[in-house]
């Protein structure tokens, strides 16, 4: 088998694949892509199980083949070659993958491609277009906060949903909870998505390279995403995702509102002297305008930081998890936040007070 293609395509194509391409010690086919070769095309494939990525494109060559590269080897040679604008020749050889440009050769040894996983296709799925930059946005600012174990797969995953004019993106592990709407324009039905969390690292990698707009298909199992000649498909769980609006608190008994990098700069400084719980002390006093930030190490010392901010309502002093608290703003994009807080064991409710307030977070607090 032997096949001419644009050098630019071809590392562009084996790049993207490569995202999804593991290490694999039990099946070393996993860790390659899959190059399929008909006449004027080659389909490129990889696979972790659980994602799979498909890229087409065009080349010349009379034959039709299959072979299975290793990814990195391939990526990493490819990518030390700088002969952007020239055609690479691939030829199969004795089982092994010849590689020729202008100035280079190179010969990787090739696995027998038999026990590669076919990728599924879609067939019988709901479908419906999207921005991609807003699904993206959507799994950015709420896939941190999904739990990383699996003994509760509805816990380990981006649910979403359509709500009304919005598809809701909405991740919780039971300490904290992320949930952001993106306005989209379907009008059309769609049924409720589990994605799991280890599949959002692969899928954001592959959409980045998307354009303007992506088809997605889902069914109970699958949820894929189309771009012109690209094609990536994952794996969904068939569970259900807790009612979770019943324990975002409706009211409020103490209001602060202040910058969001004061807030930050004020946590950060906090955290160098938190135990080993991360465990940080909020006290709230409006009478006094006191928002003061602390935190206490037998092992390093004390520390305690007053934000400037306007206040509300009652009196408070509780303790959060440093970590839990601040992993909410990389999602906020406003200058400004208001803390809604509800008396003792109840959860702190943070928002951006201007520009898109569609993204609301929610902190559990620490009994200790």
């Amino acid at each position: 088998m032997k096949l001419e293609l644009g050098f630019k395509k071809f590392k562009d194509a084996v790049n993207l694949v490569d995202k999804v391409a593991h290490k694999h010690q039990t099946l070393p086919v996993l860790s390659c892509i899959l190059i399929e070769v008909s006449k004027n095309t080659a389909l490129l494939k990889a696979t972790n199980l659980d994602v799979g990525v498909e890229v087409s494109i065009p080349v010349k060559s009379d034959t039709v083949g299959i072979i299975a590269v290793p990814a990195q080897t391939l990526s990493s040679f490819l990518a030390q070659i700088q002969e952007q604008n020239q055609t690479v020749i691939l030829e199969l050889v004795s089982g092994n993958l010849h590689i020729k440009t202008t100035k280079s050769k190179g010969v990787i040894k090739t696995i027998p491609p038999e026990d590669f996983p076919s990728i599924p296709k879609i067939k019988d799925g709901q479908e419906y277009q999207i921005p991609t930059t807003d699904f993206i946005d959507g799994l950015t600012s709420v896939s941190y906060s999904a739990s990383i174990s699996s003994v509760k797969p509805e816990l380990s995953s981006v649910y979403i949903y359509k709500d009304g004019e919005h598809l809701t993106f909405v991740a919780t592990d039971s300490f904290r909870l992320a949930e952001k709407k993106i306005k989209i324009p379907i009008t059309n039905k769609l049924n409720d998505i589990l994605v799991p969390f280890k599949n959002i690292a692969d899928l954001i990698r592959v959409l980045e390279s998307f354009g303007s707009t992506a088809t997605v298909k889902a069914n109970k199992n699958l949820i894929s995403f189309e771009y012109e000649d690209i094609y990536i498909v994952s794996r969904i769980i068939d569970g259900t995702f807790p009612d979770y609006r019943q324990i975002i608190p409706k009211t409020s008994t103490t209001e602060i509102v202040a910058l969001k990098q004061d807030i930050m700069n004020a946590l950060k400084i906090s955290n160098i002297f938190s135990d080993k719980f991360n465990q940080v002390h909020l006290t709230i006093d409006p009478k006094k305008k006191l928002f003061e930030i602390q935190t206490k190490n037998s092992d390093v010392g004390e520390n305690q930081t007053q934000v400037d901010a306007a206040l509300k309502g009652e009196n408070m002093e509780i303790n959060f998890n440093y970590k839990y608290l601040i992993d909410g703003f990389q999602s906020i994009h406003a200058d400004s936040v208001t803390l809604l807080l509800n008396g003792l064991n109840k959860p702190v409710v943070i928002k951006p007070i201007s520009g898109d307030q569609r993204f609301l977070y929610l902190v559990m607090p620490m009994n200790r």
